[in-house]
């Protein structure tokens, strides 16, 4: 093992792939790390960081448990059923990476729009996930964990085969990933606070998460679109957000400020005529 890495410490092109991926990690764990923020802030505060530790751990398991399963994982990629249609943008050839990324984005598709639902509607509902019902905490954690385990295979799969086809160095793709992993377990908390503080957030990110499962959808069924228009489309639809906070908090402190001016004056005025 260790022959095997000495020599990509003197390598540049070794190195230069290591850094690439390392990005390309870091920002595919983006979509991973918006469904445990959200997932996670609607236990109670208690338990939350906790679960955001633990479903960024089982990534870090899952990808290194697949990546020493490495010529499994290259083989997901084998058809293994095929319905007859080949086209240039659609394909119904189907392997194992596509049912699961087709599975992965019913799920998202479905679990944001439940959220969504939530979100809209104020009435109390029987879900498990619902952060005021105390007494089934233990319950609460266990469904989080089970449905952040499922979307944890899902992006694993997905940022391991993307891996292979960036490099052939196991060693390089092990590093990477756990440098990726490592920085989504210090935004985990930050992250996940500012989701929670700020609902006009939560509803974006919520529809990242459409869009993310809608992309998983299509690419299983062999329709690819560039990941760099997604994010290009999330970091557009974040600044804007921005703006709106921004606008927000300034009128917000603006009216503070106009309270505290009346006030004032209304103070002088009051003491004025016993001067």
């Amino acid at each position: 093992m260790l022959e095997s890495i000495t020599p990509l410490l003197t390598d540049p092109a070794a190195w230069a792939a290591l850094v690439t991926l390392v990005v390309m990690e870091v920002v595919l764990g983006i979509d991973n790390l918006i469904f445990i923020s959200i997932l996670s802030n609607k236990l109670p505060p208690e338990h939350r960081q906790r679960t955001r530790r633990i479903g960024i751990g089982l990534a870090l398991i899952m990808r290194l448990g697949l990546l020493a399963t490495i010529g499994w994982i290259v083989g997901l990629t084998t058809p293994v059923f095929d319905l007859g249609f080949h086209g240039e943008t659609f394909d119904t050839s189907f392997s194992w990476r596509d049912l699961i990324l087709i599975a992965g984005g019913l799920f998202l598709l479905w679990k944001a729009t439940k959220e969504i639902h939530h979100a809209v509607d104020v009435t109390p509902s029987n879900d498990l996930l619902e952060k005021d019902k105390k007494d089934v905490v233990i319950n609460n954690v266990g469904a989080a964990i089970f449905q952040i385990i499922i979307l944890d295979l899902v992006f694993s799969v997905d940022s391991i085969l993307t891996a292979v086809g960036m490099t052939e160095h196991v060693p390089i793709m092990m590093v990477a990933v756990i440098a990726a992993v490592t920085v989504m377990l210090l935004a985990a908390d930050p992250l996940a606070d500012f989701i929670d503080k700020n609902p006009t957030v939560v509803m974006l990110a919520l529809g990242f998460l459409l869009m993310i499962g809608a992309v998983l959808i299509a690419d299983g069924f062999g329709v690819h679109v560039p990941k760099g228009y997604i994010y290009a489309a999330m970091a557009f639809s974040a600044l804007v957000e921005g703006l709106n906070m921004w606008s927000r908090n300034a009128k917000i402190r603006k009216t503070q400020a106009e309270d505290a001016a009346r006030a004032a004056l209304n103070k002088a005025e009051t003491a004025e005529p016993g001067v």
